[in-house]
């Protein structure tokens, strides 16, 4: 994709605001900027770290990364690095080429999750979970809405999602579909948490990034 292609891409999909912080290409940084993405980034992985401590059930690519880390003894964050570093090579092929963003995503999401998942306490009361899972997907949403108007690059998994639905010409919708189910099965197979709060984070985790990007939209227009 070209500079901003990512972004582009998005619009059409749901409002991504041009603020002040918006870059000109992938590798166009500034103090500030890299600042605000990765803050951005690092509460994005402490969002995916409660709702992984809620023990109700994760997202999709958390039950694969807590399943590869029961299988294979290793912590949450390495787990999570490893698979976003697996899932960047598979750019190659599609011929995706990685921003600052794209390599920050990788490294600071992993160190938040670490972080996250060791100082906030797995929670064993169901009703405290549902709180965690619901404070969570906000956090993540948030978190999105300030990465992404970085205009850094994608993730390694936006990437690839779009990355696919260049190639291929599938709607991106049946790509994400396609991805996280995949991802969400094998998680399950391998031992991943899997409940409630999976169904919590698929159902608002859309609409938790749209109205982040509302707010930032009209915070910025002023």
């Amino acid at each position: 994709m070209s500079s901003n292609a990512f972004m582009e891409f998005l619009r059409p999909h749901r409002t991504v605001p041009i603020t002040p912080w918006t870059a000109q290409s992938k590798w166009d940084l500034g103090v500030s900027r890299v600042l605000i993405l990765w803050v951005g980034l690092f509460i994005f992985g402490l969002g995916d770290a409660f709702v992984i401590q809620s023990n109700i059930g994760n997202g999709p690519w958390s039950v694969l990364a807590q399943g590869i880390s029961k299988n294979l003894d290793i912590t949450m964050g390495w787990s999570t690095f490893g698979i976003s570093a697996l899932v960047l090579l598979a750019w190659i092929p599609l011929r995706e080429r990685p921003g600052f963003g794209t390599i920050s995503n990788i490294v600071i999401i992993a160190l938040a999750i670490e972080i996250g998942v060791t100082y906030i306490p797995l929670q064993e009361n169901y009703l405290i979970g549902i709180l965690y899972t619901l404070l969570g997907i906000a956090m993540v949403g948030a978190a999105s809405a300030i990465y992404i108007t970085c205009g850094l690059g994608p993730g390694p998994r936006d990437g690839l999602m779009t990355g696919i639905h260049f190639k291929t010409g599938i709607r991106v919708g049946r790509v994400r579909l396609a991805i996280e189910s995949t991802v969400f099965a094998l998680g399950w197979l391998l031992g991943g948490t899997v409940g409630l709060g999976t169904l919590l984070f698929a159902g608002l985790i859309g609409q938790s990034i749209a109205v982040a990007l509302g707010v930032v939209s009209r915070l910025t227009s002023k």
